[in-house]
């Protein structure tokens, strides 16, 4: 009927079984377009995974970095010839305490960090633990600018209902 709102859909026999039987929605039948949209979720969560290892790399980097900065610093502070020729002596000790305890906070951050985006670079991979993943981008938008970034795009990717669908099992148009 042209011009009419209903239309006749031909069914294959199989899925009219499982319609009956409750087990597919008629509207279970991927489109092209539905294709398309799970082909870029899937390359979306592909390049998230990625980007959340390359942030968990920069997270022990980081920590890396920590140590070597803390042996450099404390190398000078402790080192009574360094202080010789000085018009001033060393800082107090109470001085390289407050800062042990700031090495202490930033490998503990730093750790932490590395350490969530390694799982949820696991978990975006296998499609498992969506919410887990969600609350590590959100902790990600802290650290500036890069952090930021993929803490933004991966809430933008992970709160897709395509995305959803898929983590829950369910193809698009399904529900």
């Amino acid at each position: 009927m042209p011009g009419g709102g209903n239309t006749l859909h031909l069914v294959r026999p199989k899925a009219l079984t499982l319609m009956a039987l409750g087990h597919l929605s008629p509207m279970s039948e991927l489109t092209p377009a539905s294709r398309d949209q799970r082909r870029t979720d899937a390359e979306h969560l592909k390049l998230l995974s990625i980007f959340h290892f390359i942030g968990a790399g920069l997270a022990f980097i980081g920590i890396l970095f920590l140590l070597g900065h803390y042996a450099i610093f404390s190398t000078f502070m402790n080192n009574p010839k360094m202080w010789d020729g000085q018009k001033q002596g060393p800082p107090p000790v109470e001085f390289f305490a407050a800062f042990k305890w700031f090495y202490v906070v930033f490998a503990v951050w730093f750790l932490g960090s590395g350490v969530l985006n390694l799982i949820a670079g696991f978990f975006i991979r296998a499609r498992r633990h969506r919410i887990f993943s969600l609350v590590v981008a959100a902790i990600n938008c802290l650290h500036m600018p890069m952090g930021t970034a993929l803490g933004v795009f991966t809430i933008i990717v992970l709160t897709r209902d395509s995305v959803r669908q898929a983590y829950e099992g369910l193809t698009p148009g399904s529900s």
